[in-house]
């Protein structure tokens, strides 16, 4: 697996904005972030939200990013605008699924996938959001603390 962005926020621009706007907190690319087990990353919107929560942390595949941009004919759409944390390379998200897996030495425990919203027709394109069903990444608990820090390039 290869870390190609990392991503974090510091206000929700689509969690709990049903029926208004999205918010307008960017999302911040690092070159590392830091974290914390049992609460998220450091200086993310998600980090210590409540006890347990199954998405401290938040993945989402490069080549889906690739595929959404050709089906939508689309050239100038970040990563970012999945408002994920880590865009991944070279591995089946979907799999890692109720499981424990390590990237860089530290452990995360896949709980869910992170289901598409109707943001994403906003945020990507028209029809990204059932483009994306099955494959809207993964959300995941942090088992351990560490840094993560994006592979080079």
């Amino acid at each position: 697996m290869k870390i190609r962005h990392l991503y974090i926020s510091a206000g929700h621009n689509y969690f709990g904005h049903s029926g208004r706007p999205p918010g307008e907190s960017p999302a911040v690319e690092l070159e590392m972030i830091e974290c914390v087990a049992g609460k998220g990353i450091m200086g993310d919107r998600f980090f210590d939200h409540k006890p347990d929560y199954r998405g401290q942390i938040t993945f989402f595949e490069w080549e889906i990013h690739q595929s959404l941009c050709k089906e939508f004919s689309l050239s100038n759409v970040p990563p970012s605008n999945y408002r994920r944390n880590v865009i991944t390379e070279n591995v089946d998200l979907n799999s890692l699924i109720g499981k424990e897996f390590t990237i860089q030495g530290v452990t995360f425990f896949g709980t869910e996938e992170c289901k598409p919203c109707y943001w994403m027709d906003q945020a990507i394109a028209k029809g990204a959001e059932s483009f994306m069903k099955g494959h809207g990444g993964l959300r995941a608990r942090i088992l351990t603390d560490g840094s993560v820090k994006v592979d080079e390039r």
